[in-house]
Formats: structure tokens, C-alpha cells, sequence
């Protein structure tokens, strides 16, 4: 009886392993955190730096310079994406010498097991592999049929009621594409690090978000009234 007990605890353990091995693995988001302030509401979003290393580091390099500030969702489609434009053709205001330099490169594609699903960051592309950009979705529901074929560099982590809203916006069909028929705009954008703690560290980035704003307020002076 009891060497009967201890084979069926040995068989629970092993397919309980087996469960557990099978399980989609959740990669480890590194510290930097980057804020879209839209108008209907900021969406806060991670990296994976493991998964997608070449990739974080180029949309991070976007967003320091301020490439996203102006730019829209060209796309919403509930239960699907909401797809940020690439930056050359999505913003409002004129991009500088640096800004071009970056949002007109494209990247290897760096393809993961890391499952589609909601709130994860995908690089666009065309039919080529390696030829991601600027513009990358936020899902907005589970898809498994992009699994392995789109670069999954991140994850949202804070403004699901935001993504939420974006889904309730009217929209028109052009072509495979499910579009809004307003702008959603991202109005600012600024990031941070989860590992900062100081007052003097919160006011640099205070600083930091105030002064992108200001740049980007002074581009569009320049551009209407030079």
C-alpha cells in the first residue's frame, strides 16, 4: 500500500513538471519604463532586453530623442492591435538631423518564442523579415498566428483602461487595415528607470519631461510662425 502511495505521488510530481515545463515562459522586463501621454490617456510599457536586444535598444534610442512626440495610432482594431505609425510619416512636427537618422534605419529581426497575446509590444515589418522600423503594436488581445513571425521586444505594464478606450474609437476599413477616423495622438512621450528611488533622480526626470515638451512646443512655434 504504501509503495502504491509513493508511485502515484512520483507520477503526480512528474506530470505536474511537465505541466510547468509547458507553460509559455514570461521574460524578464528590464527597468526602463517609457510613457506614451496620448489623448485619451498614458500607456506605460517595459522591454525585454533578452528577447529582443537590437530591437529595445533602437525604439529606446526613438524615444529618448523624442522621435514619437506628435506621432498617432494609424490603427485600431478591437480585440486585435493598436499599431503606432512609424515616425517618418506618423508625426505632426518636423523630425531633426538625429531623429531622421534613426527613424529611417531598419533592423534584423529578432524572432522568439514569446507568445502574442494582450498587452505585448510587436515590431511592425513588410514582407521582408529584417525590415522593422519605427512602427511597432500593442496587442490588444491574444494572437498566435504573429507567433515567431513578429519581433516581441515588450510588454505594456500600466494603461489597459487607456487601450481600452482606443478600442471604442470609431474606425473605417481600408484594405486589411482597421483604422480610427480621429487622430489618437501621442501627445509627449518620456521614460524612466523603476530602479530610482531619490527625490533628486524623480526631479531629473521631472525636468527631463518638461524639457521634451518645451523642444517639441518650440518646434511647432518655429514651423507656423518663423
Amino acid at each position: 500500500m504504501g509503495n502504491t502511495r509513493i508511485l502515484i505521488f512520483t507520477l503526480a510530481c512528474v506530470a505536474l513538471l511537465s505541466v510547468v515545463k509547458a507553460l509559455p515562459h514570461e521574460p524578464q522586463l528590464g527597468s526602463a519604463r517609457v510613457v506614451f501621454q496620448t489623448s485619451y490617456g498614458d500607456i506605460e510599457f517595459g522591454f525585454y532586453p533578452t528577447v529582443a536586444p537590437i530591437t529595445v535598444e533602437h525604439i529606446f534610442k526613438l524615444v529618448r530623442l523624442g522621435g514619437y512626440n506628435t506621432n498617432h495610432f494609424f490603427r485600431v482594431d478591437k480585440g486585435f492591435v493598436a499599431q503606432v505609425a512609424d515616425v517618418p510619416n506618423g508625426r505632426s512636427a518636423p523630425m531633426n538631423e538625429e531623429q531622421k537618422k534613426v527613424a529611417y534605419k531598419t533592423i534584423l529581426g529578432e524572432f522568439s518564442d514569446v507568445k502574442h497575446v494582450r498587452g505585448i509590444l510587436s515590431m511592425g515589418r513588410h514582407d521582408d523579415p529584417n525590415s522593422g522600423g519605427s512602427s511597432f503594436s500593442m496587442l490588444l488581445g491574444d494572437a498566435p498566428h504573429l507567433d515567431g513571425k513578429y519581433a516581441v521586444f515588450g510588454k505594456v505594464t500600466k494603461g489597459d483602461e487607456t487601450l481600452r478606450k482606443l478600442e471604442e474609437v470609431p474606425t473605417r476599413r481600408e484594405g486589411i487595415f482597421v483604422m480610427p477616423t480621429e487622430r489618437i495622438t501621442i501627445l509627449s512621450t518620456y521614460y524612466y528607470d523603476t530602479k530610482m528611488e531619490s527625490c533628486e533622480e524623480e526631479r531629473t526626470v521631472l525636468k527631463r519631461r518638461l524639457e521634451a515638451s518645451f523642444l517639441e512646443v518650440e518646434r511647432q512655434r518655429m514651423k507656423c510662425f518663423p
